[in-house]
């Protein structure tokens, strides 16, 4: 699919502050006053500018409130409930952390379910889409899940639940990984099963629908070079999880954290831009621009 960026920074940014938001409804690290503001500032900032990124690959953004609407049945209708719950209870729970030095342990327990299950929704959107083999698999949720996780202990200075996040993290992208290169092939789905002609024999293309370009070929068809798709999930991996953690292994400095820090940023900016870049929407078989 097109690599929009206003979906990968809403990826990117509402995971971490949202993974942010679940570890200080955990009481982790345990600050008050000026500390809990900034922690808590920081948190609500990657979070609201991630929802609100999203709306921007929206054709009418006005309409967005209108997704609440639909919680039975729309994944991205949760995902906004479950936002709107977390950001408010966390609020509240801000409030007694900064203001009056107290920590309402249920209130933070609340919002750190309502945080994660938030990054839940949101991989459930994109989980959901049998259209798109890769995405459409048990290890999406997962890979949301731990790469959110990890960025949240390390933007909360969890040293050590970073270090073992991380690398979860990164074991789940690698499998991710092998297991999305093979998903369209596994999947079955050509140009036989989609027209029906299958029984028949092999089925190809005799000519182009049309010879320019439309909206099915801009929003769901994207093709990477095997080898520049390579060379991105090698900076990636080392971007998001080898560096930080080489940086958490030395002996702590603020210098170090934060330099750990952007760099997990910026690699999971990479690894989500080949999320949306490498997802091989069925469409494409029309086109020839896929190969099972």
């Amino acid at each position: 699919m097109h690599p929009a960026p206003s979906v990968i920074i809403f990826t990117t940014l509402s995971g971490l502050g949202f993974g942010m938001l679940f570890f200080l409804g955990l009481g982790y690290p345990a600050v008050s006053g000026m500390t809990a503001f900034a922690l808590f500032a920081i948190a609500f900032g990657l979070s609201v500018a991630g929802l609100v990124a999203s709306t921007f690959h929206l054709g009418h953004p006005e309409r967005a409130w209108k997704a609440f609407t639909q919680w039975r049945s729309s994944w991205l209708s949760r995902e906004g409930w479950c936002a709107v719950a977390a950001l408010v209870v966390m609020g509240l729970y801000a409030i007694g952390m900064i203001f009056l030095d107290q920590r309402w342990q249920a209130l933070g327990l609340i919002g750190a379910v309502f945080s994660i299950g938030t990054v839940f929704t949101t991989s459930m959107i994109y989980t959901q889409l049998k259209s798109i083999p890769r995405w459409n698999t048990a290890l999406t949720p997962p890979m949301f899940l731990s790469i959110s996780l990890a960025g949240g202990a390390l933007m909360c200075g969890q040293v050590r639940a970073a270090l073992v996040l991380l690398l979860i993290a990164a074991l789940v992208q690698l499998a991710y990984w092998h297991q999305g290169d093979r998903a369209l092939a596994a999947s079955g789905t050509d140009l036989g099963t989609a027209t029906g002609l299958g029984p028949r024999g092999k089925v190809r293309a005799f000519e182009p629908p049309h010879t320019g370009t439309n909206y099915l070929l801009r929003e769901f068809v994207h093709v990477v070079g095997r080898k520049h798709a390579r060379k991105l999930r090698v900076i990636a991996f080392l971007l998001a999880f080898v560096l930080p953690i080489a940086l958490l292994l030395l002996p702590f400095n603020h210098v170090f954290a934060l330099l750990a820090a952007l760099s997990h940023v910026a690699g999971v900016a990479a690894s989500r831009w080949l999320f949306f870049a490498q997802a091989e929407h069925v469409v494409g078989l029309y086109y020839g621009k896929r190969q099972t």
